[in-house]
């Protein structure tokens, strides 16, 4: 084998490898601060919240339209719908934190948690390239798990489970940081689009159970 010929497919894997990673994470930039406009948009206009199963479809719907058009620059497009949308729900849970005696500070406190842990897992992928998509048969598993005990605490209204189910997204979301990111630096994921999906859905739920679990801690919550 020619070993010039092995040293320019490694330096071209290389440079795609850099140029998804790079894409990935200015696309998500973008989708994060359009989330953002949207929730303070629902925030201003006390635009009330559609409801569990409205969520869920308009989720699941959108999330499926994204990986249809994945490879087109409509993709781009239903990637803000889906990040639009989630914003839009979340603005109503803010404006209900926001209305607690301390719910600023239990808001920035989620927040600057969340940002800490995204970019302190995501940092120590990209430095040390250490593969972590061996996890990803448990989280899944996990996350199917987690998400029917949510429903569970939600209808029954256990506290007590809620807040465990929060304290398992927690985990299970840092989880998956540490293993998206794996795929984005080993090839287990060539698409930016989808990248951003999944990268923005786990900071997306990572928040709101740090939301839940300090307003419940700091007594913000009944």
């Amino acid at each position: 084998m020619n070993p010039y010929q092995t040293i320019s497919r490694t330096a071209t894997s290389t440079l795609a490898t850099s140029k998804l990673i790079r894409n990935t994470y200015a696309l998500l930039s973008m989708t994060l601060l359009f989330s953002g406009v949207t929730a303070g948009l629902s925030m201003a206009f006390n635009w009330p919240h559609p409801g569990l199963l409205l969520t869920l479809v308009g989720y699941f719907g959108l999330l499926f339209l994204t990986h249809k058009l994945r490879n087109s620059v409509w993709g781009l497009v239903s990637v803000f719908a889906l990040t639009g949308f989630m914003g839009l729900t979340l603005g109503p849970i803010l404006s209900t934190y926001l209305g607690l005696p301390n719910g600023d500070q239990i808001v920035m406190t989620a927040l600057g948690g969340t940002g800490a842990i995204f970019l302190g897992l995501s940092a120590y992928v990209l430095a040390t390239r250490k593969d972590f998509t061996f996890m990803g048969g448990f989280l899944m598993v996990g996350i199917l798990v987690a998400f029917l005990g949510a429903l569970g605490a939600l209808f029954f209204d256990i506290p007590g489970l809620q807040l465990a189910i929060s304290a398992m997204f927690v985990l299970l979301m840092s989880g998956y940081i540490l293993y998206e990111t794996s795929q984005l630096v080993h090839g287990g994921e060539t698409n930016y689009i989808l990248a951003t999906v999944s990268l923005y859905v786990s900071i997306y739920n990572l928040f709101l159970s740090l939301l839940h679990l300090i307003g419940a801690f700091s007594g913000g919550e009944d």
